[in-house]
């Protein structure tokens, strides 16, 4: 089978592979659509995402497609289901497991991470990690099932009100689920800081309030003009020092910062610990998705979450390692790869 094998820092490669064979537990996958995650390019760039990844390896952990074969313990699977996977499986057994703590399992399996993933024509999975597609949900949706869940857990730990005031840094595919997601939970103004234009119209479309442009904008004199004084929650969706920074400075009276933004391991913040006790600030931060995958299916099928407004564009294998490598490319939108498409 074709699959895009990751060797090492910037050394992606698109070659035959052996089609997975699967155990009594397992199914076998035909994928048909594998989004691009900035963990993937984080892995691309040499640095450590949510999970060690350990070369050569198939990445790819957002992933939907058909099921093709199906292990002889499986039940409630069958060949022919449309379905996705959330790709953390836990142990089960070990103390984070047995204390309500399992995505900080100590023996966790990732999908795309620690063994191999979705950008191939194949993939193999516990059974326990699938799930089945709604009827209204497209392979591309369904892929985008875990990055929804991982935004689900994150904006949990936000405690969003309704009334709030809620800020989204950054409009990327993750900062425009959060505008989604601020606007269910009843955020009263939601506001979106985003350089790029497009980027703005579409967080206008999702349901932001207020669109800030920071690189041309003065943020707090936009927010104080849009009549935005009292902050509750501040998302920080984008990764970077500046952006962290920045979050915690715009952040109102007993706020909660979430730094959701995956930055490289060795970055540092600088913080003043006076601003925080004085404003009396919480700053948290999500990892992973941990039993949020049903909750994002069901939004999805029922429409209450847009998922495709921000795929631009589904390529080929062959196009995935251009991706990952151009910053600009990626600045258009959310890249679908479907092993299909050549």
């Amino acid at each position: 089978m074709r699959s895009a094998i990751f060797y090492g820092m910037h050394d992606l490669r698109v070659e035959e592979s052996e089609k997975p064979v699967i155990k009594e537990d397992e199914v076998l996958i035909r994928v048909k659509a594998c989004g691009v995650c900035g963990t993937d390019v984080h892995i691309y760039e040499g640095h450590k995402g949510a999970a060690e990844v350990t070369p050569p390896t198939i990445l790819g952990h957002e992933f939907a497609g058909v099921i093709e074969a199906a292990g002889s313990y499986v039940t409630g699977f069958k060949p022919g289901d449309r379905v996705c996977i959330d790709p953390n499986c836990y142990c089960g057994s070990c103390n984070p497991c047995r204390s309500g703590k399992a995505h900080f399992c100590e023996h966790m399996v990732g999908y795309g991470t620690t063994v191999n993933g979705g950008f191939a024509e194949y993939c193999k999975a516990k059974a326990s990690q699938v799930y089945r597609l709604g009827e209204n949900t497209t392979f591309e949706q369904g892929a985008m099932a875990e990055p929804l869940a991982c935004c689900l857990h994150g904006i949990d730990m936000c405690e969003i009100q309704p009334g709030y005031q809620v800020v989204v840094v950054g409009g990327g595919m993750i900062g425009l689920l959060m505008v989604q997601l601020a606007k269910l939970e009843g955020a009263a103004k939601i506001v979106l800081l985003e350089p790029v234009e497009n980027k703005r119209q579409m967080g206008r479309r999702l349901g932001a309030d207020v669109c800030i442009d920071p690189a041309a904008q003065d943020v707090k004199t936009e927010l104080e003009l849009s009549g935005i004084t009292d902050i509750n929650v501040v998302i920080e969706c984008v990764g970077r020092p500046s952006t962290i920074q920045e979050a915690i400075e715009i952040a109102g009276n007993k706020a909660v910062v979430m730094m959701f933004g995956l930055t490289a391991p060795d970055e540092k913040i600088q913080v003043e610990p006076y601003m925080i006790f004085r404003k009396e600030l919480t700053l948290k931060s999500s990892y992973i998705n941990p039993y949020t995958q049903k909750r994002a299916l069901e939004l999805i099928d029922s429409g209450k979450i847009d998922v495709e407004s921000m795929v631009c564009d589904t390529c080929g294998l062959e196009m995935l390692e251009e991706i990952l490598k151009n910053p600009q490319i990626r600045a258009r939108g959310k890249y679908i790869i479907s092993p299909e498409t050549v």
